[in-house]
């Protein structure tokens, strides 16, 4: 009869040890994601509508973030809502309120080169290059007012979307000492 209480207080004792470890692991494994590129912000897109728009301005909001997870995998999330004014000229012109395009995607691929992160991966687009799971790339540099972004989405056309970073920040971890 003693053998078997000992062995149910060790048992139990086991167990009752072992749960907090597992729990510290899964946290310990959540905390092991590292941040590979960050950012958001308002941008301005180069040459807004083009020609065929009317030249009209493109502004963005854009968010951003990919973290490598444990191993090699790469999880992260972008957005971007462009919209551009309702009048070309007159009462208006300034206000940015016709939806142009959303872009709500999930990042599967990041690669880091210096300052420069490309992030890959697929998303669902509504306006200009409509569709679902459409493959896109964004390359950001990193910086604050004045950096760049190129969207490039690939969806029933290719489109290219060249914006400069008018408020907001990209960050782009290299590895760097300094980047942390």
């Amino acid at each position: 009869m003693r053998i078997t209480a000992l062995r149910f207080v060790v048992w139990s004792t086991a167990v009752a040890v072992s749960i907090p470890v597992a729990l510290a692991q899964s946290e310990s494994d959540h905390r092991a994601a590292i941040t590979l590129a960050r950012g958001g912000g308002t941008t301005i897109i180069e040459g807004g509508t083009g020609k065929a728009g009317g030249f009209l301005p493109v502004e963005t909001t854009i968010a951003f973030h990919a973290e490598r997870t444990s191993g090699t995998g790469i999880a992260g999330d972008f957005e971007c809502f462009a919209r551009t004014p309702e009048a070309a000229t007159g009462s208006g012109s300034g206000q940015f309120t016709v939806n142009v395009m959303y872009v709500t995607g999930q990042i599967k691929v990041a690669v880091i080169s210096d300052e420069t992160a490309t992030l890959s991966g697929t998303a669902d687009i509504t306006g200009l290059g409509a569709g679902s799971n459409v493959p896109f790339t964004l390359v950001v540099k990193r910086g604050g007012p004045g950096a760049t972004a190129e969207l490039t989405t690939l969806g029933p056309s290719e489109l290219v979307f060249h914006e400069i970073l008018l408020q907001g920040k990209f960050e782009v971890f290299s590895g760097r000492p300094e980047d942390r």
